[in-house]
């Protein structure tokens, strides 16, 4: 099972699957993108919440476990980027 989770295609497999013809659509509708909106719009509000009970509830360190989350979404955003500049075939 460890085998199969951690199985990875060579770069011209994958090329040779994009060429092949056999992709989903890339289309989404007015509506799709609408709700897609909307559940950005919502999701903000979780940070916005979080900031209020923080301003109510928190000490001190509140700035800086928010430098150190901060941190960690930069690392993790580079890692997007650099699997992404590693291979390019979505």
């Amino acid at each position: 099972m460890a085998r199969q989770l951690l199985a990875t295609k060579s770069i011209a497999e994958l090329h040779e699957q994009e060429s092949s013809g056999n992709q989903l659509r890339r289309a989404l509708t007015a509506t799709q993108l609408t709700l897609l909106g909307i559940g950005g719009i919502i999701g903000t509000g979780i940070f916005v919440l979080t900031g209020v009970a923080a301003a109510t509830n928190a000490g001190p360190a509140l700035p800086l476990s928010f430098i150190v989350a901060g941190l960690g979404c930069t690392f993790a955003g580079l890692c997007y980027a650099e699997f992404a500049a590693m291979i390019p075939v979505s």
